[in-house]
C-alpha cells in the first residue's frame, strides 16, 4: 500500500506534466524528487507505479488536446487510404502508418520485459546513474546529428520508423527520456528539431494510453478508492502541466535548430551527478 497526500500528489503531478515531455526523464524524477525531499514513499508499492500511470493518462490527454489538428488529418488520411486500398496515397494515412509501426517494438518488449523493469523504478541511485545517461545520449545526439534531410514526417522509410520505436523501448529504464531516445535517433536520421519533436510527441501518445489500460485497473482491484480520487486530480494537473509544456517545448525548438538539446543534456548530467554526490553527504 502506498500513502500519499492530495500535496505531495499535486507536487508530483506538476513535475510529471514538465519531465515527461522535456527530454529530462519524467521517471528518474518521480524516483529522485520524493527522495530528495524527504518523503516517506514505498515507491515500490503495487500503487506506485498505477499513480505514476494516471499522471501520464493526463500527460496523452494534453497531447491530444495539442495535437488534435494533426490527428483529425491523420485519421481523415488513413480512412481515405483505407477506401481507396492505398495506405501511401495521402500524407496523413503515410503519417499514422508510420507511427503505428513506431508504436510497435516498444510495445513488445514492454510487454515482454516490464516486471523485470519494475524492480528499478524504486532505486534513486540507479535512476542518477540513467538520468546521467540520458544527458550524455543528448549531447552525443545533439552533436553527431546528421545533415537535415528529412522535410516531414511523412518522408521517413519504414526502416526509420522501425529504428526510432526500438529506441523509444529506452525508456522504460527510470532516468531513460522517451522524448529524448526518440528525437535523438529522429535527429540522427535527418529530421530537423521541430520534427522531430512532433514525432516524438505524436508516438509517445499511444504508448502512454496503453500502459494505462493495463495499470489503471490495478488501481480498482487495490480498493483504493480515496487515492484513486487524488490520482484522478493529479491526472488533471499533470494534464495542464503538460499542455504548457508541449506548447513551449514546439516553440522553443521551432526558434532555436543549432544545439537545442545542450541544456537538457547538461541539465541530466549535473543533477544526476548532485543526486549521486548527495547520497553520500
Amino acid at each position: 500500500m502506498i500513502h500519499l497526500s492530495l500535496l505531495h500528489a499535486l507536487i508530483l503531478a506538476v513535475l510529471q506534466g514538465i519531465t515527461e515531455l522535456f527530454p529530462v526523464s519524467s521517471l528518474a524524477h518521480g524516483v529522485i524528487v520524493p527522495k530528495l525531499l524527504g518523503w516517506h514513499i514505498n515507491r515500490q508499492s503495487e500503487g506506485f507505479l498505477p499513480f505514476l500511470v494516471v499522471l501520464h493518462l493526463g500527460t496523452a490527454f494534453a497531447l491530444l488536446i495539442y495535437f488534435y489538428k494533426d490527428w483529425i488529418n491523420l485519421f481523415k488520411g488513413f480512412f481515405t487510404g483505407l477506401k481507396n486500398k492505398n495506405l501511401n496515397i495521402n500524407e496523413g494515412s503515410k503519417t499514422l502508418y508510420l507511427l503505428a509501426l513506431a508504436t510497435i517494438p516498444a510495445g513488445l518488449i514492454g510487454l515482454l520485459f516490464v516486471h523485470k523493469l519494475k524492480r528499478l523504478f524504486g532505486f534513486t541511485d540507479i535512476a542518477a546513474v540513467f538520468l546521467m545517461v540520458n544527458g550524455v545520449i543528448l549531447y552525443l545526439g545533439e552533436k553527431k546529428r546528421r545533415k537535415q534531410g528529412i522535410a516531414k514526417i511523412s518522408d521517413m522509410t519504414i526502416a526509420a520508423a522501425l529504428i526510432i520505436g526500438a529506441f523509444q523501448s529506452f525508456a522504460l529504464i527510470p532516468g531513460i527520456s522517451r522524448s529524448a531516445i526518440t528525437m535523438v535517433a529522429a535527429l540522427y536520421l535527418g529530421f530537423k528539431h521541430e520534427y522531430a519533436a512532433r514525432f516524438s510527441f505524436l508516438l509517445a501518445t499511444p504508448i502512454i494510453l496503453a500502459a494505462g489500460l493495463l495499470e489503471v485497473p490495478k488501481m480498482l482491484k487495490l480498493h483504493m478508492l480515496h487515492f484513486t480520487a487524488v490520482s484522478l486530480a493529479s491526472g488533471a494537473v499533470a494534464g495542464i502541466a503538460a499542455y504548457l509544456s508541449v506548447y513551449a517545448l514546439m516553440k522553443y525548438f521551432h526558434k532555436y535548430e543549432v544545439n537545442a538539446l545542450y541544456p537538457f543534456a547538461f541539465y541530466c548530467i549535473i543533477f544526476g551527478a548532485f543526486v549521486l554526490t548527495y547520497r553520500f553527504i
